[in-house]
Formats: C-alpha cells, structure tokens, sequence
C-alpha cells in the first residue's frame, strides 16, 4: 500500500506576508481505516469542512498565498485539536456515532496523520516566514443537534492574541455582513493548531470560519478569496500603524 501524505502544500513559497492553513478541507479516508458510517456523511460538515478547499486554492493560485491543506477528513484524525484532546479521534459528532473509531488505536492515528501534518506545517513556517497565518475553516447553518440558527456570514475566532482579529471583524463588518466575534465556536477552546503555530511564536493570526452556504460554488469561493486576501493585507497595514 502506497502511504498517503496527511497534507498539501501549494502555492510558490519564498518570504512570503501570509501563509494559509486548512486543518479541514478534505473528506478522504484512507482504504484500511473503517469509520462505521454512511459514506454520504463524509460530504457533510462532520466530514470536511465544505468549500475550504477550493477558496484556499484560490488564496494560493491567484492571490499568492502558499497554503498548507489538509488531505484526510477529521473524522479520521482531527488535525485542529491537540494529540490529548478526546475527539482527536472523534467517536461522534452532530449527532452521529462514528462506531469505526470507538476503541481506535489513537497513538497509530497520531503517528500517520497528526504528527506529520504538523511537523510539515512548522517547516512550511520556518520557510517562509509569514507576518500572518490565516486559517480557514467553514461551518453548518445549523447543527442537527441544536435548534438555533447561524445568522453570520463570517467569524472570527482567537484565544489570547486578538490583535488581528479585531481589526478583521471590523473590516468584514465594513463589508456588509453579519460577523460573529468567536462565535458559533469560541477560539478559547478551539484554537489548536493556532495555539501551537502563531501563538507560541507571537504570529498574528486570522481564524476565518465562512458559513458554508457562502462557499459551496466557484463564485463564492472566487469572492470570498478575494475579500479575504484583501481585508488580510488591510489588518497587515493596521498591524503595522500599531
């Protein structure tokens, strides 16, 4: 069997302002991993985070932004959460009961997937040396679980290091849209792969969650991107004006 990479990485890399990370864009399962579930559910937001992918490819093909994506859904291993974190393997999620991952060998999961994916994201950094990470991630209008609507178009989300982010959601704001400040999630606990990669090197960063329904066709990922890379270099500049 021929080893699959747990990521990508695309775009020209040099020293480059910013650089894109997508923990969840793929929906891939590996032949030899059984999850237990319907495989229609991996084209659902439990599987990946729908439309991720193709507006990161946008940032990196037409706005020069080198990305590093995911290529294994999270329902496989959960990239965007620490190796302890219970649902580093999750064993449900919105509802559903992922059977195949109860009593997974989670270390082996860690070994093939998570450890790799991060290992390579921290070579990608040391080499370009961004000023900002942006990560991108989508979310549900709504949860099966829950009766409450999303009404934002976008959010952002952060732990302690807020500096971009607030300049972010007052330009998204500027733009017309509902903008949830860390919610539907907060970035006080899902802030993973930030936590470990801008926050621990002092890297301002962006957590861009876009409601799927936004990005699901080319034009939406085409507009998005553009907005995006646009309002990333303007929180650059403010950044800069201290």
């Amino acid at each position: 069997m021929i080893e699959e990479s747990p990521f990508k990485q695309i775009g020209e890399v040099g020293h480059n302002t910013l650089l894109c990370v997508a923990d969840h864009a793929s929906n891939f399962v590996p032949e030899d991993i059984e999850l237990g579930i319907d495989p229609k559910l991996l084209d659902t937001h439990i599987g990946v985070d729908i439309g991720t992918e193709g507006l990161v490819g946008r940032l990196a093909r037409r706005h020069h932004i080198p990305a590093h994506i995911a290529t294994v859904s999270r329902l496989v291993c959960d990239l965007h959460r620490t190796e302890d974190a219970p649902a580093v393997v999750p064993t449900s999620s919105d509802g559903h009961l992922i059977t195949g991952n109860i009593g997974a060998n989670v270390e082996s999961r860690l070994n093939r997937f998570h450890r790799p994916y991060h290992t390579a994201l921290e070579g990608m950094i040391q080499r370009v040396k961004p000023r900002m990470l942006l990560a991108i991630h989508s979310f549900t209008p709504k949860l099966a679980t829950s009766d409450e609507d999303r009404p934002w178009e976008v959010a952002l989300l952060y732990n302690q290091d807020d500096r971009a982010a607030r300049h972010a959601i007052r330009l998204f704001g500027e733009q017309g849209l509902t903008v949830g400040d860390n919610e539907p999630y907060s970035g006080k606990q899902l802030n993973a792969t930030m936590d470990r990669h801008a926050e621990a090197r002092g890297i301002p960063y962006l957590t861009i969650e876009v409601r799927q329904d936004q990005i699901t066709n080319e034009a939406g990922q085409s507009r998005w991107a553009m907005m995006i890379a646009d309002i990333a270099g303007r929180v650059l500049l403010a950044l800069d004006a201290g």
